[in-house]
């Protein structure tokens, strides 16, 4: 019997150069899925459905979609064009790729979408409004829509993650920082994950282990977030 969790899968992975595209996509071909990588821009006016179109059958759709969080910026400093972006990459994309996607999956009575989120998402972070809000509206609509696709044997859940090996959130030298330093007291089991780690979870949600999790943002962040 094949260990290859995800064999004959057709698997779609956004923003798939960046944050956890590239350990998703190793891990997933390891188990045997067919993954169809796309970098393209999905703030572009018809991208999304263009994206879906020509990739065709997609079993399970990984929404990794994430976007600088801007720190440092108050409440009354916050622009326009700062908000509007965070929900521009992070928030309408998603909608968007599920409103193209779920039809396919939806005649089929199957799918699984997987949404690397942020646990920032369930616990707000001072001075990044607009990435928080962005956060939160992501896991209010995994939530509203996971209710609905699981009527038609579509199971939708988040990752809620935070504190995950990542070059563009924690690169190597602000490691080294007394700033990063402190922010690992805040994490109890005083670590970072490492990509892997997060992409085996997206593994499981990806899965056929994880029929019964419906509209879940589920917190990754070694206890940060509960």
């Amino acid at each position: 019997m094949s260990d290859k969790r995800l064999e004959n899968k057709r698997v779609l992975v956004t923003q798939a150069e960046d944050y956890m595209g590239p350990a998703t996509i190793e891990l997933f071909d390891e188990h045997g899925a067919e993954v169809i990588a796309d970098s393209r821009d999905l703030t572009q006016d018809g991208a999304v459905e263009a994206l879906i179109e020509e990739t065709g059958h997609i079993d399970i759709l990984v929404a990794n979609l994430a976007a600088p969080a801007h720190p440092g910026i108050t409440a009354t400093e916050m622009t326009d064009e700062i908000w509007s972006t965070m929900f521009d990459m992070m928030v309408h994309p998603l909608q968007r790729l599920c409103r193209a996607v779920l039809p396919q999956m939806y005649e089929r009575q199957s799918g699984k979408i997987v949404v690397f989120g942020s646990a920032t998402g369930l616990k707000a972070i001072d001075l990044a409004p607009a990435y928080s809000s962005a956060r939160f509206a992501q896991v209010g609509y995994v939530k509203a829509v996971g209710a609905e696709a699981a009527r038609h044997n579509v199971q939708i859940n988040l990752i809620a993650q935070n504190f995950v090996e990542n070059p563009a959130y924690y690169p190597p030298e602000f490691q080294e920082t007394e700033l990063f330093k402190e922010m690992m007291t805040q994490v109890p089991i005083g670590r970072l994950a490492t990509a892997r780690e997060d992409a085996q979870f997206a593994l499981f949600l990806a899965s056929n282990e994880s029929d019964f999790f419906v509209g879940q943002a589920i917190p990754f962040s070694g206890g940060w977030a509960q």
